[in-house]
């Protein structure tokens, strides 16, 4: 077992770039992570990494190392998986990424209900509203709102996601309110902008009479947190363009105004995404359906 801790923690250096990030995602202080490396080494007879003062980056024989490693890890995780089916108990670690406001208001309160459930698991989770690779980042599971690209991971659609257009009272007497989805693109409006390092060209997509309109929307500030662009929307700097169920409180209470109910943004849809040979594992298929079954996504 500690050969395999070994070789987990060999993998996470590499994928992450360092060791303290390495050990840290397996829960492993650097010393320890560090010491298993290097237990590694000697086992091997050969250095895994080149190290600096500034970088860490495995050798030409680290690299071919790593490549088999993976390997060998996927076929122990289907291994295990296979035998666990036999019993149908969820049973290990269960690793989940969600956006961030997702994430929060319908996956997080979810998760300990699931763990008292099923008493053999644990669920690590990771919050980002940047797009995450499953396979490099070693996830099991993430759940997104959108429409992913990706046709080698297994889809499965939770809910329908209505998508919303507001601004607090303040910015809208202060700036007037907008009456077709023409007046976004006024300098007279700041548009509140998700993006992250290499996101894509941003659009909104507006529901018209016309069919989709996709409108280059502009705005004086942006960021890769979906929460701050509520907040800057709270606090009267822009126009937000949010899943229904994020702003939902706001909207009741008036502090955000829905606007160009008309012509909504296009909904989407809240799901997940997973590697197909995971699903034959008890908790990776047990967690899933969970949350499709308990999961609120408030779509009025």
């Amino acid at each position: 077992m500690a050969y395999l801790e070994s070789l987990r923690v060999f993998t996470r250096v590499v994928e992450l770039g360092s060791i303290t990030s390495g050990g840290r995602d397996l829960r492993l202080t650097p010393a320890v992570a560090s010491k298993r490396i290097k237990e590694l080494e000697k086992h091997l007879g050969v250095r895994l990494f080149n190290r600096t003062t500034r970088s860490l980056t495995p050798t030409e024989v680290g690299k071919v190392f790593y490549d088999y490693a993976v390997k060998a890890l996927e076929s122990i995780e289907d291994a295990e998986a296979a035998v666990a089916s036999f019993s149908d108990t969820p049973r290990g670690v269960i690793r989940v990424t969600a956006p961030l406001g997702a994430g929060r208001r319908i996956i997080a309160p979810l998760v300990p209900r699931f763990v008292e459930e099923y008493p053999a698991t644990e669920v690590h989770m990771r919050l980002s509203d940047r797009k995450v690779d499953l396979m490099s980042d070693g996830l099991d599971v993430a759940f997104f709102i959108g429409t992913p690209q990706d046709s080698n991971l297994k889809l499965r659609k939770i809910a329908d996601c209505q998508r919303v257009l507001c601004a607090s009272p303040g910015y809208l007497k202060k700036h007037g309110t907008p009456k077709s989805p023409d007046d976004l693109l006024s300098e007279d409006h700041n548009c509140l902008l998700l993006r992250y390092p290499r996101s894509p060209e941003y659009f909104w997509v507006l529901d018209t009479e016309e069919g989709p309109r996709k409108l280059q929307v502009a705005g004086k500030y942006d960021a890769d947190h979906g929460d701050v662009l509520t907040d800057w929307a709270l606090a009267g700097y822009g126009i937000v363009n949010k899943p229904r169920f994020d702003v939902a409180q706001y909207l009741q209470s008036g502090d955000l105004v829905e606007i160009l109910t008309n012509t909504p943004p296009l909904p989407t849809i809240f799901g997940c995404l997973y590697p197909h040979r995971r699903l034959q594992d008890p908790k990776i298929r047990h967690f899933v359906d969970f949350v499709i079954k308990h999961a609120d996504v408030g779509a009025d």
